[in-house]
């Protein structure tokens, strides 16, 4: 990871479970992290307990509802102007409403819709553009996925938030594809957990707060951190090591 030290990195979503732990390890291996959600307090926090704790890189909080373009726009541009740009992005952020195919709202498709696919991609979009401009080819752009992205379980209310996954692993491929036909080194990789013990199913079930408990209780999950983990050890593969697709 020393090649990493003292570079730029944004993380969406960073406010909580996978992107929070993400933060921090970057942090600790010496990045300029810059976290982004849509409220800033909890990544504050975490900033100061990073600072605290005397690590060698910063985590910069930055508040950006990744569902509105202008304000992605507007995001890239102040780190343009103040840390003259990315060099690793990790789209992180991701959600799931209860929306079954049959009977689900078109609200709930378009919000996940906005954010699981539309952020990723202007997300991907701006990074590469960032990394372009300035030289860097040895970026690297990585896919916070979803087994869902790769299977269709038996459970209606995950079925939208299952294409969006898929179109995920589509993006990813065919971003791999065209850094290639562009003769770049910089690298993309789709990281795909199972279950990781988060706040997500309590946002998916926010009606039914037992039946989100058990989604947990019912086998031995992942953590945040070992996600984390799995960040880390790609971004420290040597740059001739293309992984295209992690699977936990």
């Amino acid at each position: 990871m020393e090649r990493w030290t003292g570079r730029v990195a944004l993380v969406t979503g960073a406010s909580v479970g996978i992107g929070a732990a993400v933060a921090r390890a970057l942090v600790q291996h010496g990045m300029k992290v810059v976290g982004c959600a849509r409220s800033v307090d909890k990544i504050e926090k975490l900033a100061a307990e990073c600072q605290s704790a005397g690590y060698p890189g910063t985590l910069i909080p930055y508040k950006c509802d990744l569902s509105n373009e202008e304000e992605i726009l507007s995001m890239f541009s102040a780190i343009r102007t103040l840390h003259q740009g990315v060099d690793v992005c990790i789209n992180n952020a991701g959600l799931a409403r209860p929306e079954p195919l049959l009977s689900g709202r078109t609200e709930g498709w378009r919000t996940m819709i906005d954010v699981n696919v539309m952020a990723v991609s202007i997300c991907t979009r701006e990074a590469y553009q960032s990394m372009k401009e300035r030289n860097i080819d040895d970026g690297h752009i990585i896919n916070i996925n979803s087994m869902n992205g790769h299977s269709v379980v038996p459970q209606s209310v995950v079925h939208f938030y299952s294409a969006t996954k898929y179109a995920v692993t589509a993006l990813t491929e065919g971003l791999r594809q065209e850094l290639r036909e562009a003769r770049t080194h910089i690298r993309a990789t789709c990281i795909s957990p199972g279950l990781v013990e988060t706040g997500f199913a309590f946002k998916l079930h926010d009606n039914d707060p037992e039946r989100a408990a058990a989604t947990y209780e019912s086998i031995r999950c992942l953590k945040a951190e070992d996600m984390a983990n799995a960040v880390i050890y790609v971004l420290s593969a040597p740059p001739h090591v293309q992984q295209r697709l992690i699977c936990l």
